[in-house]
């Protein structure tokens, strides 16, 4: 009767610790891509369509090479999937890296600082380490389930202060509500607007779990379809700094999902999990 969640429990612990022994090598690859990015130029650089409407420019083909050929390198058998590529035949079983290596484009070609490189490292359909570098604001965030998380500055090499997410206001305090700066929606409003007194703190691309993850923002909502890529190595750092990340209903959300075309319909991210539901 035990044998099948003492095997679990296992599983779970070896992942964890993998991805432990990862975070430095891979924390080192997010800060250069993120190199690659800044030295792309943003006035002359070549800017096109995907299908889905967004943009495409060479700071995310960089920042994909380099990411590409450093996973080759320093975790050879374990699958990629990214925003610019793919791989056939995933299950959500499966140990993976996610990865989108430019999040934010629309907010690196106006010519603002908010975006980022976002590498996750997903086990039996949870982000188990995420890794939010941007490399334009001198930080990245880091952290791995059960290991807790933190915050690195370029600026001031070997600066790494821990991180943790703080409690629901109390009365007297209003919520902080990140929201996105570029994509906004109607449910997420409706959602913000039933908690009275919330401050909308308007942000680019997955900055705004990080300020979650840190403590100076309570939660991030979006009611509106995004992709598992933009949000993975997200729910890693939020729930390593104590948060949860949820569906609307509360319940848990699952990545790998290549069936659904890695779609997410809806999550919110939440600084203190006992206010989940």
């Amino acid at each position: 009767m035990g044998a099948p969640t003492d095997r679990r429990a296992s599983s779970s612990t070896a992942n964890r610790d993998m991805a432990g022994r990862l975070l430095a090598p891979l924390t080192d690859l997010v800060a250069r891509a993120g190199l690659a990015i800044l030295a792309v130029d943003r006035k002359t650089m070549a800017v096109s369509g995907k299908s889905d409407g967004s943009p495409l420019t060479d700071a995310d083909l960089a920042s994909d090479r380099i990411i590409a050929d450093g996973l080759a390198v320093i975790a050879p058998d374990i699958p990629v999937v990214s925003e610019e590529r793919n791989v056939p035949g995933l299950s959500p079983s499966d140990t993976f890296f996610l990865v989108d290596p430019l999040d934010g484009t629309k907010e690196f070609i106006a010519g603002r600082n908010e975006f980022t490189v976002n590498l996750a490292l997903v086990a039996n359909g949870t982000p188990i380490l995420g890794l939010i570098g941007a490399p334009a604001l001198g930080l990245i965030w880091r952290g791995v389930l059960g290991k807790g998380a933190e915050r690195l500055s370029s600026a001031n090499a070997g600066s790494t202060s821990a991180i943790h997410t703080r409690r629901f206001p109390a009365s007297g305090r209003p919520w902080v509500a990140a929201v996105s700066r570029s994509h906004g929606d109607a449910s997420t409003e409706a959602f913000i607007n039933v908690r009275g007194g919330a401050v909308r703190q308007a942000l680019g691309s997955a900055v705004k779990f990080a300020r979650v993850a840190e403590g100076l923002a309570d939660i991030y909502p979006r009611l509106s379809p995004t992709r598992e890529w933009d949000i993975a190595a997200g729910c890693a750092l939020v729930t390593a700094a104590g948060g949860k990340v949820t569906a609307p209903n509360g319940a848990d959300l699952r990545f790998g999902q290549a069936d659904k075309n890695f779609i997410v319909p809806a999550f919110i991210a939440w600084g203190d999990p006992s206010a989940a539901r």
